[in-house]
C-alpha cells in the first residue's frame, strides 16, 4: 500500500480531524453542486428550482442504492488493512468498483425508460415545472455511471485513511460546475440559454471530469494501491461481503428517499412553492448533516481499522470524541437556523411567500439538529464494526413513521402543512436517541479487557489494605466461575 494511513495507533483526536476535514470538504463540495444549481436557478424563478427539486429525488434515490458499493469499499478495505491483509483490501476495491459500474448502468437505463412516469408521481401543478424536471432527470441520468461510481472511488481512499486526494479531485469538478452553471443556464455568446437543462449538463460534465481523474490516478498511476485489475476474478465471497455490508445502509437510504417522495407528494397539496422551499431547505440543512457525515465516515474508517486490530479501547474513545465534536457542531447549527434563518434562506429565494415558509422550515429543523448529528455519527461507528443493520433498522422504522405522523399532524385542525415538517424533525430526535443508546450497549459488551485496566486505575485511590481485600475477593469470585 502506497499511501494508506495506520489508524490503529497515534493521537485519536488528531487522526479523526485530519481524516474528517477532507471528507467534510468533499461532502460540502457534493452539496455545492446542488447549491450552485439552486442559486443560479433561483434567479430564473421558483418554477426552475421546483423542477430540479423534483428530479433531485431520483438522483438521491440512485445515490442511496450505490451506497452498497461505497460502504462495502470503506468497511471492507479498512478492516482488511487493520488485519494487515493488503491483498484482501485490493480485492474489495476491485469488486466494489465492478459492482458500482453494473448498478449505475442498470439504474440509468431504468430512469431513462421511465422518466415521465417517475416525475408524474409528484403530480406537479404546472406543466413548465414537470417538463423541466423530465428534461433535467434525463440529462443527469446519462452521467449516472460517473456520478455514482465516483463515491465508490472515494470510499476506497477513505478506507485506506487517505481522504485528501479525493477532496482535490472533487474540487476540480466543483470548480468546473461553478464555471459552467451560469454559462449554460443563461447563455454566453454563441452558447444559448438552456435554463434547467444547462444546470443538468454542467453537472454531467463536471462529474465526467472527476471520473476521468479517478481513472487516471487510481487505475493507471496506482497512486494509493495497485488495484491490478488483470487479477480480477469475480469472487462470490467478496461480493456477498460487500452487499452484506452495504445493503442495509443502501436500503435505509433508498427508503428514506421514498418516504421523502411520499412527503413531497403530500406537500404538493399546498402548491409548488412548498416543494421549492423544502428543496432549498434540504440543501441548507445538508451543511449540517454533510459535516457530521464527514466525521462519521472518518470514524467508520478509524473504527474499521481498529476493529480489524481488535483494539476496542480506541474504538470506544474514538466514538465519544467524535460524538462530542458532533454535539458542538449541532449546537452552532441550531442557533444559526433560529437566529439567522431569514438571512440564510434569502440567499436562495427572495419571493415573499417562499421566504416566509423557508424561515419557518429552518426553525422547525433547528429542534432536531443535535440529535440528527448524533444519529449520523453513531451510524459511522456501527459501520466501522461491520454492524450496518442496527442503524438501518432504526432509520427505516422511524423514518417510515414520518408518513403516518405527517398525515396526523398536517390535518387542518392540527398544524396544517407545517405538520409535515414537524414529523420530519421529531423523528430525527427519536432516531438519534435510540441509536446512540444501542451503540453504547453494544460496545459495553467488549469492555471486559479494558475494564480491568480501568478498575485498577480507580483502585489506586483506595487505601492499600482495602485494595488488597478487594483484589483477593475478586480472585476468589473468578476462581468460583
Amino acid at each position: 500500500m502506497k499511501r494508506s494511513v495506520d489508524l490503529t495507533q497515534g493521537p485519536i483526536l488528531g487522526q479523526l480531524v485530519k481524516l474528517a476535514l477532507p471528507i467534510i470538504g468533499t461532502s460540502l463540495m457534493q452539496m455545492a453542486y446542488n447549491l450552485t444549481d439552486m442559486i443560479w436557478l433561483g434567479q430564473v424563478g421558483s418554477d426552475a428550482v421546483a423542477s430540479v427539486g423534483a428530479a433531485g429525488f431520483y438522483v438521491w434515490l440512485g445515490m442511496s442504492l450505490l451506497l452498497v458499493t461505497r460502504v462495502g469499499a470503506e468497511v471492507g478495505v479498512s478492516q482488511a488493512l487493520g488485519r494487515k491483509e493488503n491483498e484482501t483490501a485490493a480485492r474489495f476495491a476491485r469488486h466494489s468498483l465492478f459492482w458500482a459500474i453494473v448498478l449505475s448502468v442498470i439504474i440509468a437505463t431504468i430512469v431513462l425508460l421511465l422518466t415521465p412516469q417517475l416525475i408524474g408521481t409528484f403530480r406537479l401543478s404546472k406543466d413548465i415545472v414537470e417538463s423541466g424536471a423530465i428534461s433535467y432527470l434525463r440529462i443527469v441520468s446519462l452521467g449516472f455511471i460517473f456520478s455514482f461510481t465516483n463515491p465508490t472511488f472515494q470510499g476506497i481512499y477513505n478506507g485506506m485513511g487517505n481522504s485528501k486526494l479525493p477532496f482535490y479531485y472533487l474540487l476540480v469538478g466543483l470548480g468546473l460546475n461553478m464555471l459552467l452553471d451560469p454559462i449554460l443556464i443563461f447563455g454566453v455568446g454563441f452558447i444559448p440559454a438552456l435554463g434547467v437543462n444547462g444546470a443538468a449538463w454542467a453537472t454531467f460534465t463536471s462529474q465526467l471530469v472527476v471520473f476521468l481523474i479517478f481513472i487516471i490516478r487510481f487505475v493507471w498511476m496506482k497512486e494509493i494501491m495497485d488495484p491490478d485489475f488483470k487479477r480480477f476474478r469475480l469472487s462470490k465471497e467478496i461480493s456477498i461481503k460487500i452487499f452484506k455490508l452495504g445493503t442495509p445502509v443502501a436500503t435505509e437510504s433508498g427508503l428514506f428517499a421514498v418516504f421523502a417522495l411520499i412527503l413531497a407528494r403530500m406537500i404538493t397539496k399546498w402548491g409548488d412553492i412548498p416543494i421549492a422551499v423544502q428543496s432549498v431547505g434540504a440543501q441548507i440543512e445538508a451543511i449540517s448533516w454533510m459535516t457530521s457525515s464527514g466525521f462519521a465516515t472518518a470514524l467508520g474508517s478509524f473504527t474499521g481499522q481498529n476493529y480489524g486490530a481488535k483494539n476496542w479501547s480506541r474504538i470506544r474513545q474514538g466514538y465519544f470524541t467524535t460524538l462530542g465534536i458532533g454535539i458542538f457542531l449541532g449546537s452552532i447549527v441550531t442557533v444559526c437556523f433560529i437566529v439567522f434563518g431569514e438571512a440564510i434562506f434569502s440567499v436562495f429565494l427572495n419571493e415573499p411567500e417562499a421566504l416566509g415558509m423557508g424561515i419557518i422550515y429552518l426553525k422547525i429543523l433547528a429542534v432536531s439538529q443535535i440529535f440528527m448529528i448524533i444519529e449520523i455519527v453513531t451510524r459511522g461507528a456501527f459501520n466501522g464494526i461491520g454492524r450496518t443493520i442496527p442503524p438501518s433498522v432504526t432509520g427505516i422504522i422511524f423514518t417510515g413513521a414520518r408518513v403516518p405522523a405527517a398525515m396526523i399532524l398536517s390535518a387542518e385542525s392540527v398544524l396544517g402543512m407545517f405538520g409535515i415538517w414537524w414529523a420530519i424533525s421529531l423523528s430525527s430526535v427519536v432516531k438519534g436517541t435510540i441509536l446512540s443508546i444501542w451503540y453504547i450497549f453494544t460496545i459495553r459488551k467488549h469492555d471486559k479487557p479494558d475494564s480491568i485496566e480501568t478498575k485498577s486505575k480507580l483502585l489506586t485511590f483506595i487505601p492499600s489494605r482495602i485494595r488488597q481485600n478487594i483484589w483477593v475477593r475478586n480472585n476468589q469470585n473468578n476462581a468460583k466461575k
